[in-house]
């Protein structure tokens, strides 16, 4: 908890001018979900306007299997992207993660940099999910978390693991040591469900088999896979220090989205599990579905609406969620469960 708020606020700014700015694609890796197609069936006894998209995830209602992916917060724009996100979510009856609130656990500036965070106004009945990085989870810091998923209104929390991120970062935090029984510390201390994330490098087999070697029950309601292929923040920020891809390799690594969700489902068959990383579209959310996946998170293609308007939010997400519901009608699926049911084609 020792880095300066006033760093941390410019560099969440410089996150969204770079990933509005440049390219932070993955340069070669993709998410792997390219290698599949959704049988198409010609004879579906569907309707269209009768599709089911709703879903139960950690004892919330969505009326689409979607989340507004974790982004910003700190900074004044935080603000405005974070709700409009939040408006969005509201409107449409899906759940939003906010951005990191590791900022709002410094008692001089956290009460200032809450305000880039507080969205209940205007989306009350939103899937809330805070935010704090695995690096910074101690037990001694649970009352702050406490105080800061209070104070936004958060129903869960999104504990981000991030390696990768934290060692391209300027004075990252790269001891990830005892890690995990922190986490088993602080689920213990905190009254909120944890959803344990990556931030777009991958959670797979081996980050499964390390959870289930130290616990007989993992201390975690939900993994979101936060998989390769989408957005790469080791190539956000090598941009943000250096101005370049100087690791060119390491903004390129990780394992890709389809790959990670299929292992952690074989190894987790009950453990409600979020598929994000390069989620561009209704076709590649109805794949992860089909893979094992709850639901999907989607956060670059809204950053630049968001920075608009609620109502561009709105638009961009409703397209996402009609191709959804096409896909399920084309391949005869009236709803979810009859969606994971279907084998999808491997492409050779």
């Amino acid at each position: 908890m020792t880095a300066d708020p006033a760093a941390i606020t410019t560099r969440k700014r410089r996150h969204i001018d770079v990933c509005l700015d440049a390219d932070v694609g993955y340069p070669s890796l993709t998410t792997g979900l390219e290698r599949y197609r959704l049988p198409y069936h010609a004879l579906t006894q569907t309707s269209l306007a009768d599709i089911d998209l709703s879903v139960q995830f950690l004892g919330a209602t969505l009326r689409a299997p979607v989340l507004i992916g974790a982004m910003t917060g700190g900074a004044r724009l935080s603000g405005t992207i974070n709700r409009n996100l939040a408006a969005a979510a509201q409107r449409l009856g899906i759940g939003m993660m906010l951005g990191s609130q590791r900022i709002m656990l410094d008692s001089a500036r956290g009460e200032r940099a809450a305000g880039s965070f507080t969205v209940r106004d205007v989306a009350p009945d939103v899937l809330l999910f805070g935010n704090i990085g695995l690096s910074q989870l101690t037990k001694d810091a649970a009352p702050d978390i406490a105080k800061a998923l209070d104070r936004v209104g958060a129903n869960a929390l999104a504990v981000h693991t991030n390696p990768l991120q934290e060692a391209m970062q300027h004075h990252g935090d790269t001891d990830f040591s005892g890690s995990l029984n922190r986490l088993c510390d602080v689920a213990a201390e905190l009254d909120y469900p944890l959803l344990l994330k990556e931030v777009g490098h991958g959670i797979g087999a081996s980050a499964v088999a390390e959870l289930t070697r130290l616990f007989t029950e993992p201390p975690i309601a939900a993994i979101d896979v936060a998989g390769a292929g989408g957005t790469s923040w080791s190539a956000v920020e090598q941009l943000v220090r250096y101005g370049e891809l100087r690791y060119p390799e390491l903004a390129d690594w990780g394992i890709p989205t389809a790959r990670a969700v299929v292992e952690v489902r074989e190894a987790l068959p009950q453990m409600p599990l979020v598929a994000s990383g390069g989620i561009r579209t209704g076709m590649d959310a109805v794949k992860a579905i089909a893979l094992g996946a709850d639901v999907v998170a989607i956060a670059w293609p809204l950053l630049k609406a968001a920075t608009e308007s609620a109502e561009a939010v709105v638009d961009r997400l409703q397209q996402f969620i009609d191709e959804l519901a096409i896909c399920l009608h084309g391949c005869g699926a009236a709803d979810l469960a009859a969606l994971r049911q279907i084998r999808l084609a491997a492409v050779q």
